[in-house]
C-alpha cells in the first residue's frame, strides 16, 4: 500500500527526512490515539495545533510524522514528511490506507444550509426499499447497510469516512448518501473521495462564527462542486440564487430542480396538510407523508437523484409515497386533547421561517401557535436576533429558552435573541432558561387544537451545558407533559 500516492510535497530539500519504505499499522491526527507503528498527522486547527503534540506522538510509538512545519529537533528513528497542507494530506492518506473505498460504490454528497439530513436519509430509505444495499453518513446516524453507528459530526473526519466506506465495501454496499458540511469541505475531509454526484439544497444564514463572511460560506460550498469529476452529476436548486453559482466551474453534468422557475425537474404542490403533501413531480402526481414547501424541494431532489442514479420512474414514485419523515424533522404527535406538538431541528433563521410558515399555511387561524426556541452557545451570534424576530412575528406565543448553551450563560443567549423582537410582539414572549420547564409551560398554555413547535434540537437526545452532556429528548419530553395534562 502506498500511503503517499497523490500527496504533493513542498519543493524543499527537507521535504522527506528518513525512509518512506516502512510498514505502518494505522494513521492518527490525535496524538492520544497513537500506538507503536503508527503515523501521526499534525494538523493546525482553529483551536489547537497538532504540531505541538509531535513529541508526544513519538513517545507513544509513532514511526512517521506528516506535518506542515518540520520540527527543529527531529528524532533519528522517525520519518518526517513535510506537506503544503496536513489536512489535505490526511484525507488522501486515509483514502489510500483503506484502499480508496469510494471508488467501489456510488457516493452522492448533499450540501447546503437546510435539508441535507432529510435528503440523505430519505435517499437511504428509498434505495433500501428498492432492494439495494445502502450506506448513510449523516448528522443523525451512520448506516452501513443495516448496521447503525453513532454520528458525532455532520461530516466525519476523513479517517472515519474512509473507514466507514471500507466497511460498506466489505458488506457489498452499492450506494452511499452523505451529508457534506461547509466545515467538512473547508477542512478537506471529503478530499480524495470519488463522488458519483452532488446535490445543492439552498444557502441561508448559518456558520458565520466559522466563516468570516457569507460569501466565504458560499464559496466553500461551491468548492465541493468545483471538485466533482466530469463523470458525476451536479444537481442544484434552481429557485435558490446560489444554485447557478454552484455550477459555474463544475466539470460534472449539470441538472436543476425547482418549484418556481424553469428546471430539468419541476414540482407543484397540489395539497398541503398536516398528514402530507400531494405533489406533481414532472407531471406525475404522488402523495407523500412529509409536510411543507421545504419538503417539496427535498422530495424533488430525491426524485431527480433516483432517476440520475438509474432507478425506474414508476418505481421511484411508488417508493417516494412510502417514505417516512426523519427523526426530529417536522416530527409531530397529536394528544388526546387534540394539541399538535411538532419537534423540528430548525436552528437557522431560514429553517425556522420555513417551519412556521408551513404551520401557518396549514392551520385554520383559530388555533394558537406556541413556539419554544433557543440558540446554541459558542456558535454564530449574529443569527440570534433574526431567530427572535422570526419566532415572535410568526407565532401567537413564544418561549425563548436554552438550546445547547455549551460554555455560554443561557440568559445571555436569550438576551441576544430578544433583541430581534419588534415592540408590537413583546407581549407574545416569555423567557424561561430551563428548556424542560419551557416545554412544560408551552403544554400548559396550549388549548385544544393549538399547535406547539419545539425548534432547534430536533433529533438530538442530549443537552450540552458547561461541557457536560445530559439526556434530553424534545420529542419524549413534550409527549410526557401532554400525557400528564390528559389525566
Amino acid at each position: 500500500m502506498n500511503l503517499l500516492k497523490d500527496i504533493l510535497y513542498k519543493v524543499t530539500l527537507d521535504a522527506v527526512v528518513g525512509s518512506t519504505d516502512i510498514m505502518v499499522h494505522n494513521i492518527h491526527f490525535n496524538s492520544q490515539d497513537v500506538a507503536v507503528g503508527d503515523v501521526f498527522v499534525a494538523i493546525k486547527g482553529s483551536i489547537t495545533d497538532g504540531h505541538q503534540y509531535i513529541d508526544s506522538a513519538i513517545k507513544q510509538g509513532a514511526i512517521a510524522v506528516v506535518c506542515h512545519v518540520l520540527p527543529s529537533d527531529m528524532a533519528k528513528h522517525v520519518t518526517y514528511i513535510q506537506v503544503d497542507d496536513s489536512s489535505r494530506a490526511l484525507a488522501i492518506m486515509a483514502a489510500n490506507f483503506y484502499g480508496n473505498p469510494s471508488e467501489n460504490l456510488k457516493l452522492v454528497g448533499v450540501t447546503g444550509t437546510n435539508g441535507k439530513t432529510t435528503i440523505a436519509s430519505l435517499l437511504y430509505q428509498l434505495f433500501k426499499k428498492a432492494g439495494y444495499k445502502v450506506g448513510l453518513l449523516s448528522t443523525v446516524k451512520i448506516m452501513v447497510d443495516n448496521t447503525e453507528h453513532a454520528a458525532t459530526h455532520t461530516t466525519p473526519d476523513s479517517l472515519t469516512i474512509n473507514g466507514c466506506l471500507k466497511k460498506m465495501n466489505d458488506e457489498g454496499v452499492e450506494f452511499c448518501f452523505m451529508e457534506v458540511s461547509s466545515h467538512g469541505i473547508h477542512q478537506n475531509r471529503t478530499l480524495g473521495l470519488k463522488f458519483e454526484g452532488g446535490i445543492f439544497t439552498n444557502l441561508s444564514h448559518d456558520h458565520l462564527d466559522y466563516h468570516d463572511t457569507f460569501a466565504e460560506y458560499r464559496d466553500v460550498k461551491k468548492r465541493f462542486f468545483d471538485e466533482l469529476p466530469k463523470t458525476a452529476f451536479a444537481l442544484t436548486n434552481g429557485d435558490d440564487k446560489n444554485g447557478s453559482v454552484m455550477l459555474q466551474n463544475t466539470k460534472a453534468k449539470q441538472y436543476t430542480y425547482a418549484l418556481k422557475t424553469y428546471a430539468d425537474y419541476k414540482a407543484q404542490i397540489l395539497e398541503n396538510q398536516f398528514n402530507g403533501l400531494l405533489l406533481k413531480l414532472n407531471d406525475n402526481e404522488v402523495w407523500i407523508r412529509l409536510i411543507g414547501e421545504f419538503n417539496a424541494y427535498n422530495i424533488l431532489a430525491i426524485f431527480a437523484t433516483a432517476e440520475l442514479l438509474g432507478l425506474e420512474k414508476e418505481e421511484t414514485l411508488r417508493l417516494i409515497s412510502e417514505l417516512e419523515s426523519v427523526s426530529g424533522r417536522f416530527q409531530f404527535l397529536i394528544s388526546e386533547t387534540n394539541i399538535t406538538a411538532i419537534v423540528d431541528y430548525a436552528h437557522t433563521p431560514d429553517a425556522l421561517q420555513n417551519v412556521l410558515q408551513t404551520i401557518n399555511d396549514i392551520r385554520t387561524k383559530n388555533e394558537d401557535v406556541i413556539t419554544v426556541v433557543g440558540c446554541g452557545g459558542d456558535r454564530d451570534k449574529t443569527k440570534r436576533p433574526k431567530m427572535g424576530h422570526i419566532a415572535s412575528a410568526l407565532s401567537t406565543k413564544v418561549i425563548f429558552t436554552s438550546d445547547n448553551p455549551r460554555s455560554e450563560v443561557p440568559e445571555t443567549i436569550i438576551e441576544d435573541i430578544e433583541k430581534g423582537v419588534e415592540p408590537q410582539n413583546f407581549k407574545k414572549t416569555l423567557s424561561i432558561a430551563d428548556r424542560r420547564q419551557a416545554i412544560k409551560t408551552a403544554c400548559q398554555l396550549a388549548n385544544p387544537n393549538d399547535i406547539i413547535l419545539i425548534a432547534g434540537k430536533g433529533h438530538e437526545t442530549y443537552q450540552e451545558v458547561k461541557g457536560e452532556r445530559s439526556d434530553f429528548d424534545d420529542f419524549k419530553i413534550v409527549k410526557e407533559f401532554l400525557k400528564q395534562l390528559q389525566k
